[in-house]
């Protein structure tokens, strides 16, 4: 038993989650950013830019179409 001094990390872990907002859900949100951040960082497949590229034309291609 120590009475005179207070433990220092379990006192700073108490307080660390009184001023975090989401609670235990904040190591969820952490990794779910990473995983989001690293999701966003990669490149686009060759195929599917193609892909993307076809629907656009062919959208364009209907608008200018419809305007008549």
């Amino acid at each position: 038993m120590n009475y005179g001094k207070t433990n220092t990390r379990r006192s700073a872990d108490k307080q660390g989650k009184e001023n975090d907002p989401l609670g235990a859900n904040s190591e969820i949100g952490r990794k779910l950013r990473q995983y989001y951040d690293d999701l966003i960082a990669e490149d686009i497949p060759d195929r599917f830019s193609d892909l993307l590229n076809q629907l656009e034309r062919k959208n364009s291609a209907d608008t200018a179409g419809n305007k008549d």
